[in-house]
């Protein structure tokens, strides 16, 4: 009981965090950044870190812990793992929009690409998390993989589903960053201006709804409990129908061999009656 509570704190901090780093960053964008659009301009550009927060970060953390809400625990596994491919789904197109907004006003504004830091461990987390996406797929959502080669891949599956959460919370401080310190020079960015402190306060907001996750993450007592193995049902059903078998073959043997045993008791009768009789003739 205290473990649930625990658990049912934990989740309730972690929410209200994520909620309010997307909230904060559609007031950035919408109050200090002049609002959204889809022309070449930096109002295009805003899409990004809208986009990256809302599906790279929030989305993507809430899919990490929807296999740890015990309320779900008697859902089926199949129907868990449609809804954490789901969310992952929709993280993914959420980070291919957000990169194409940058892409594009880059290119409308004669502005380099990929140039900096952020810009390389970003393209690379979304190329990574496209392939994590199909991996689960194709191996743990489908029926095709062998069970071998799913216990073989699951470890693997989940360290870098935590290691490109991570690493994509790294890369929004990295680039939430890199745009105050281009867009802020009057006031600068080492003055403390307005907008300089609410986006240092988003990126704390970000930092703790990562922290929050990786903590109901890692706590073993909130995993989901293991369904039974198919296999193992398979091979006790077998052995159970083998027993049967056995018991079956045995009642047979038993049966037959109390029907032989009844023939000669009755042959037995039969050879004493007719001694008898001799014996009463002779007799006579």
């Amino acid at each position: 009981m205290e473990s649930y509570r625990g658990f049912l704190a934990l989740l309730m901090s972690a929410l209200p965090v994520g909620f309010l780093s997307v909230l904060f960053t559609l007031i950035w964008v919408l109050h200090y950044r002049e609002g959204l659009g889809w022309d070449g301009s930096s109002l295009e550009f805003n899409w990004h870190p809208v986009l990256a927060v809302t599906g790279f970060i929030f989305i993507q953390g809430i899919a990490i812990i929807v296999y740890r809400l015990p309320w779900t625990w008697k859902c089926s596994k199949f129907l868990m793992k449609s809804i954490h491919a789901g969310l992952n789904g929709v993280a993914t197109i959420l980070a291919v929009i957000a990169l194409v907004a940058v892409f594009d006003f880059h290119n409308a504004q004669s502005i380099p690409n990929m140039y900096s830091l952020h810009s390389w461990v970003g393209l690379a987390a979304v190329i990574c998390y496209v392939l994590q996406l199909f991996t689960g797929f194709f191996i743990f959502l489908l029926p095709w993989a062998p069970p071998s080669l799913r216990e073989f891949i699951m470890p693997i599956h989940v360290y870098f589903g935590l290691f490109l959460f991570g690493t994509t919370i790294a890369t929004a401080l990295m680039g939430v960053t890199e745009k105050l310190i281009f867009v802020l020079k009057d006031p600068p960015y080492h003055s403390f201006p307005p907008e300089g402190v609410f986006v240092n306060t988003l990126g704390l907001l970000i930092l703790l709804f990562g922290a929050l996750i990786f903590w109901i993450v890692s706590r073993p007592q909130w995993k989901r409990p293991k369904e039974p193995d198919s296999t193992l049902l398979k091979s006790n059903c077998d052995t159970t129908e083998r027993m049967e078998g056995d018991v079956a073959i045995s009642s047979g043997n038993n049966t037959d061999r109390s029907d032989s045993e009844l023939n000669n008791e009755g042959a037995t009768r039969k050879r004493n009656s007719g001694l008898d009789d001799v014996g009463q003739r002779s007799t006579m």
